[in-house]
């Protein structure tokens, strides 16, 4: 292991070897051994951030602060509760004047007649047309 390798583990993790990753340690030990003057300047400059990180403890929130958080947050749910209803509404109703939209383009630029000999397209563009049923692709 180089020195900056057994470095960068004391930063990353911490001024106890033991708590390095595993495959690390024995190299680390040797270091120690091969090293120690080097080895524990880097792992007291380690066990210092260690320690600070250790008394750290966050902030005492305030109850009234924490009313407030909750009730603003509550009121953001409801709004935004309300959008997604209209943004899917909105959708809906587009989505309902576009397939309208559709159909009638469709029967418009379709232009064609029906004839007596295809049934299905007979229902589905004139009601006055007679469907015959005696021949053998009729749909009974």
């Amino acid at each position: 292991m180089t020195r900056e390798r057994f470095e960068d583990l004391a930063q990353a993790y911490g001024g106890a070897i033991a708590r390095w990753p595993a495959a690390e340690r024995d190299a680390a030990y040797q270091v120690l051994s091969e090293a120690p003057e080097f080895a524990q300047a880097a792992l007291s400059q380690a066990e210092a951030l260690d320690a600070a990180l250790d008394a750290w403890r966050p902030p005492a929130v305030s109850h009234d602060l924490r009313e407030r958080v909750v009730a603003a947050a509550v009121g953001a749910a409801r709004r935004a509760g309300r959008l997604t209803w209209l943004w899917g509404a909105g959708a809906g109703a587009g989505l309902a004047a576009a397939s309208a939209a559709g159909l009638i383009v469709g029967i418009a630029l379709s232009g064609q007649t029906a004839s007596a000999d295809e049934p299905v397209s007979a229902v589905m563009t004139s009601y006055d047309v007679p469907i015959q049923t005696d021949t053998p692709e009729a749909v009974t």
